[in-house]
Parts: structure tokens; sequence; C-alpha cells
């Protein structure tokens, strides 16, 4: 068995992504079929027996779809011909739609003018009651750019209809060609008979297509992203690297580096390749990895990752893993195989799709023959008959229920800060019923924070302390120094420069003070300058590190003065906000990669339901996979690099707003006041557009089943009025001004 990656082009909705899984997945020899609408891939596992890539691309085109073989790249690093040819493809898709809109907008004024309660004016030429020729071939020549602007709707739409897979763009196209060729055919005759003037529905069909056109542009718009958030990630990784060769320094591009050689690792820049420390020690910021906030300390014989930041201390490194096996790469090809199982929602409208476009066509032809046949009619009542039922049926207020709902609503989530990428994101969100919270940065605050001072000397206080560690560390660069200095401004101390200042890599800062020699460090600083701890302050380290917290020694002229913790705390506002999202009836589970005692210890503290402790970065995307194999489905929030796969493989990724740039390309929802309460008003939202989509769907059908029966003849047979097409026009018209009317009420929704 093999598995295959397979760009897919052609496709437009669920309908098509769907019939290209229903293709495959038919093939012997297949065992999974996945195509992801979002980025146009389909993942394939086959036996290589039975299948070839070549009869999969064939199975694929006879679809009506065109299939492309992915090749796997070493380095994980995506082709960028591929973005360029997207992000080309994009400014043309503007392009057209620009064109669009200016022809679009006259045609509607020329059109429609004289029919508002107050006649727009129009020049003599072009009136309708004076020259109706001119009104109609005017009309006729603003139409032709617009649909040839929105040609690929037909090519699509047309094509997928006689493969056998319709979909959203042939209703389009039927019902806005029907209308176009309808509105020709009284343009042709209008010299004999001036009244057809009247009869003309060129603004439906350029209208609906400028609209298409518009959502097609925002929806690929947004597909974009993914692309971006994969390049940004490997960006981290440095174009080139220090090699070590017979003790000679040499830069050199970091793709040319090969496993077993050593690097110099120079401060202040970024790692290049995995590798193991075997000279020299350093503090390395991991964050935009792990998700931790403090600084790790390496040494001899610790593991580096590639693309994390070294900070004040040179490093030899002997390189590990190089091209598509390093942890980054590693991370990237995990984010490309969760969104080429992550299907969208299939959008109800899409799911009838296949059901509706043929019923409509067959209910037209039906009734125009027999009318024809049984009622002896002349063809201008018959194509009346036809075309009326075309254009009542023509799928605007169907097409546009979804749309409309998911706009509405995703600009209130705005308006308070909850962005929402797509529609699917959006339609999923109701369903939610896990939130796994990334704990660093969600929960807690994201950086260090000065939590515990205890003082040992009591010839001294706590503020006298806190002046000593402030004015002395307020030369280092380090986050935890940075967390001392902090809450030493707060308590407005004078903090005053010390008179020297030396850096100790790996164990903490020495400074002279006051005349006073003072060492402020971890536990390997005093194990160094062999100051020991008694029992009762050892076994206080110890509560305190059980909780998360890193005990910082000061040391004044040898002797222990004191101890001040620094820990990542948790959000005011997280306790509540969790308890508000249980009571949604959903489960919150905490993933982390922080040791079990102090993830349980904070999990507690936060109502946390369960807790995921020890999670390598690499594995959140696991964790989440494995709740959704319980048939859950997952809404992952968090704000690292780290968290990107796991915000991809989620169901919907939200990420908080104050995170990383992977984090927020990566997610569905992203939070921008970071604040977790918007997880429960995200949620709340979504339950509210489902419900007025539903309402839209409904009167959308209701519409139609009610208008094409009277558009057929029935009223007629019976005695009463044929409806008009004009009559048929006016009522799609109007059920599309319900439906939207009905999805502006969304903008009254207290969050």
């Amino acid at each position: 068995m093999t598995t295959e990656q397979y760009h897919v082009t052609g496709m437009s909705c669920a309908a098509c992504s769907s019939a290209v899984e229903r293709v495959t997945r038919k093939m012997e020899g297949v065992k999974v079929s996945d195509v992801n609408l979002t980025t146009n891939r389909m993942s394939i596992t086959y036996d290589e027996e039975k299948v070839t890539s070549e009869m999969i691309m064939e199975k694929v085109k006879k679809a009506g779809f065109a299939a492309y073989l992915i090749p796997e790249n070493d380095g994980g690093k995506p082709e960028e011909e591929e973005f360029a040819h997207q992000e080309e493809l994009l400014k043309e898709s503007k392009r057209r739609l620009i064109i669009a809109v200016c022809f679009a907008v006259p045609l509607l004024y020329i059109s429609m003018g004289h029919m508002v309660p107050f006649p727009l004016p129009v020049p003599a030429f072009i009136d309708m009651g004076l020259n109706p020729r001119n009104f109609s071939y005017a009309q006729l020549i603003l139409t032709i750019p617009v649909l040839v602007c929105g040609k690929k709707f037909y090519v699509v739409g047309l094509k997928s209809l006689f493969k056998g897979n319709p979909n959203m763009d042939s209703l389009v196209a039927i019902g806005t060609g029907s209308a176009f060729f309808y509105s020709l055919i009284m343009t042709l005759t209008v010299h004999r008979s001036p009244m057809n003037a009247h009869h003309l529905y060129y603004e439906s069909a350029a209208v609906v297509v400028t609209l298409v056109m518009l959502g097609k542009y925002m929806e690929s718009r947004s597909k974009g992203k993914t692309s971006e958030a994969i390049r940004k990630l490997m960006a981290l990784v440095p174009d080139t690297a220090v090699l070590l060769e017979n003790g000679q320094e040499r830069e050199v591009p970091t793709e040319e580096v090969k496993p077993g050689q050593h690097i110099l690792i120079k401060p202040g820049s970024r790692i290049p390749l995995d590798g193991v420390v075997v000279k020299g020690s350093s503090s390395v910021d991991e964050s935009m990895l792990t998700g931790e906030s403090i600084p790790v300390e390496k040494e001899n014989g610790d593991v580096l990752i590639g693309g994390s930041m070294n900070y004040n201390g040179a490093m030899e490194s002997k390189v590990t893993r190089t091209g598509k096996d390093t942890t980054l790469s590693k991370i990237i090809k995990l984010i490309e195989d969760a969104q080429g199982k992550k299907a969208p929602i299939s959008k109800l409208a899409d799911k009838v799709a296949g059901i509706f476009v043929p019923a409509v066509m067959g209910i037209a032809v039906a009734a125009a023959l027999l009318w024809w046949l049984l009622g002896g009619k002349e063809l201008s009542f018959v194509l009346t008959i036809f075309v009326a039922v075309l254009v009542i049926a023509c799928p605007c207020a169907l097409g546009l229920a979804t749309p409309t709902a998911i706009m509405v609503g995703t600009g209130v989530g705005a308006n308070h800060g909850i962005l929402i990428k797509s529609g699917e994101a959006l339609e999923i969100c109701h369903k939610v019923d896990a939130v796994v919270l990334d704990k660093t940065g969600t929960i807690t605050e994201g950086k260090p924070k000065v939590t515990d001072i205890a003082v040992f000397d009591p010839d001294i206080s706590k503020e006298e302390l806190l002046l000593t560690a402030g004015s002395c560390e307020r030369m280092s660069e380090h986050p935890l120094a940075a967390a001392i200095v902090e809450v030493a401004v707060e308590n407005h101390l004078n903090l005053e420069q010390p008179d020297s200042f030396q850096s100790i890599t790996g164990s903490g800062i020495e400074a002279h003070f006051h005349k006073r020699t003072v060492w402020i460090g971890n536990r390997k600083l005093l194990d160094d300058k062999n100051v020991g701890l008694d029992e009762e302050i050892l076994v206080q380290s110890n509560h305190y590190a059980e909780q998360g917290k890193t005990p910082m020694y000061v040391v004044e002229d040898g002797s222990l003065t004191g101890m001040i913790c620094v820990a990542d705390t948790i959000k005011e506002n997280s306790v509540q906000a969790i308890d508000r999202i249980k009571s949604l009836g959903v489960q919150v589970f905490m993933l982390t990669g922080d040791n079990r005692k102090t993830a349980e210890y904070i999990g507690k503290q936060a109502h946390i339901d369960h807790v995921i402790a020890e999670v390598l970065p690499e594995d959140k995307a696991a964790a989440v996979s494995g709740l959704q194999a319980e048939g859950k489905t997952v809404m992952m929030v968090g704000d690292g690099i780290n968290d990107a796969p796991a915000l991809v493989q989620a169901d919907v990724g939200t990420a908080i707003g104050s995170g990383s740039d992977i984090a927020l390309e990566s997610g569905d929802v992203v939070l921008m006041k970071s604040d977790l309460m918007d997880v429960y008003h995200a949620v709340r939202l979504s339950k509210a557009t489902i419900r007025n989509i539903r309402q839209n769907l409904f009167w959308a059908f209701f519409y139609n089943s009610l208008g094409i029966p009277v558009a057929a003849g029935a009223l007629y047979l019976f005695g009463g009025p044929l409806l008009n097409p004009m009559i048929a026009g006016f009522a799609m018209s109007l059920s599309s001004v319900c439906v939207v009317g009905n999805a502006l009420r969304l903008k009254t929704l207290k969050l």
C-alpha cells in the first residue's frame, strides 16, 4: 500500500469533492480517498499492484476534473512556483471581478431605474418608453462582458452536469444562462413587438454571476493563508550555517550541511538544524516550537531544535537531522497531512444540487412538452412556460441562504474581536463537544511573572531583596530577569546601576552592588559557588517547583538571603471562561508539554476536566486526532508554532490573537482579544448562525416548491393566470430579499 497526494483542479463545491471521492473510492485496490476542497488536495492510499498513478488521474479526468501527482519534497519546503501561480490566479480573479462590477452596476441602473418609486433618469436614446430597441441592446452589450468574466461557471458547471456530477456552478449556469438566452430572444424580436422590452432578465443573469464571483474570490483569498503559514515556518530556518571543518569556520547554505558535521551557533542567531551540543553553553528560546515561554539552558550533550533562537552563548553543535527529518520539517508535514484529511462540512445546498438541477430541468422540459403536445399551445406559450420554470428556480435564494448568514455572522464576530476565517469553521463550531486548550499563552499569560518572594535573612525586608535583585538583573536580557525587574518597577522601587555585571551562561548572573558580591540564579549556580541549602528551604523550593514555578536564589557575599519564584501565571478570567464553556455541555481538555505534576496542579486551579501532559510538539496533532477517533468534534485553542499542526488537525482550530503568526495563519478562528471567554462566544455565535441558515434554506426550498408548479402552469390549468417570466423574475428577487433580511437579524444578537 502507498499513500500519495494529488492536486485536483476544477472543483467548486462539496458536490465536486464528493464526486472525486466517489469515483476514486470505487477503484479496486483503493483503500482510502479523501479530498480537501479548501486546499484542492486528494490524499489516496492504494495497492500498487492493482492501481497506478496514471489510472487515478484518468479516473478523475473522466469525472470532469483534473488531478496531478504532488512529488514528495525532501526538505518539506513547498515549491515557490506553486505559491506564485496561486497568487497570480487570485490577482486574475480580482481583475475579472472588478470588470464584472463595472458593467453590472450600470446595467442594474438602466434595467431597474424605471421601477423605483422615483424613476431614475436615463438618456433618451436608451429610454425604454422612447427607444425600446436601444434599451434592449444597451443591456445586452453590458451583460456580455459580465458573462465572459464569469465564463468559468459555465465551463465548469455545464461540464460537471454533462459528466453526471452537477454542482452549484451548474445551478448558476442553467439559471443565468436561461435568463440570458430568453432575454436575447426578446431582444431580437423587440423591433416587431416593442412590449418584449418588458421581458428582459439581463440584470438577473449579470448580478447573480457577479455576486457568485465575489464569493469565489473571497473563498480563494482565505485558502492562500495555508501556504503563507508554511512559508513563515520555513522562514524560521536560516538560509546559511557556519560549518566547522579542521578548526576553520565556513559559511555554507543550510541544505548543504550533512548529519554528523559540526556547526557554530553564534549568540543572537537562530539554530539552523537539529543537533546536539558538543561544546559551549547558552540559553535557548524554544517557545516558537514548544510554546513554553521560559528559555531552556543548553550545555554539552543537550538536544538543539532547528529554528529556535540562541541567546547569549556560543555553542558548537553536531548536526543530527537535516532536510525532511528535522523537527520543523516534520511539523510542516503534519500540517499538510492534517489538511489533506480535513474535509470541509458539506453544505445542504451542495448535497441537493445533484437532485435539484436535473429535477428542475426535467420539470421545465416536461411542462413545456405537455402544454405543447396536449394543450396545443403556440411555441411562444411553451417557451414562456419553460423559461418561467427555469427563472423562478434560479438558485439565487438557495445560493444566498448560507453565505449571507455566514457573512453577517462573521461580521458580528469581528465586531466582538472574533475573526472567523471561513464559513466551514463557523458551521462546525455549533457541533463542538470537546475544547482542547494549550496551557502556555492560552490558559496562562504566556510570559514569566514573579509569584513568590521568600526572605531568609531576618535583617533585610522583601523590598530590599527585590531592590537588590532588580538592580542587578536590569542588565540581563533573560526573560526571568525581566520578570524580576518588572515586579520591582511595579512596586515603585528606585532601581540603581550595579558596579559591575557578568552573565553566567546556564546558571544566572554575578554583579557587584553596594560593595557586595551578588549572585542570582538557579540551583546549578549554588552548587558551582558552594552555597548550601538547608532542609527547610529545599522542601520549600521543591514545593514551588511542583507548582510549575522556577526558584531564583539570591546570594549576597556568599550567604543565601532570599528566593524569588517566577512562573507563567493563569490569566485573570481563564477560570470563569472555562466554566462558561463547560456550561454548554462541552468537555474541556488541557494539552501541554509540562511535566504531569505541574500540569495537573494548573489544571485543577483552572477547573479543567482532563489534563494531557508531557506531550511533545509533534504529538499534539496526534492527541487531537485521538479525541476525534472517539467521535468527538474538537476545537483546539492555542497560540504557539508548536500548536499549528493540532490547530489544523482539529475540526476547528482557534488561535489566540497575541500568539505567533504561524498559529494565527493555521487557525480557523482568531481571538483578537486573547480572551478565552471568546471561545464561549464563538460557539454561541455559531449556534445562532446555523439556526438562521436552516431558516433561510427552508424558505428557499419552500419558495421553489411553491413557485415551480405555478410557473409550470398549474394555476392556468384550472382557469387561473399564467406566470409571466417577468413575475417569476420578481418572485425570484423577492425570495432573495427575504433570505437576506432574515440573515440581517443576526446583527441584533447579543453575545
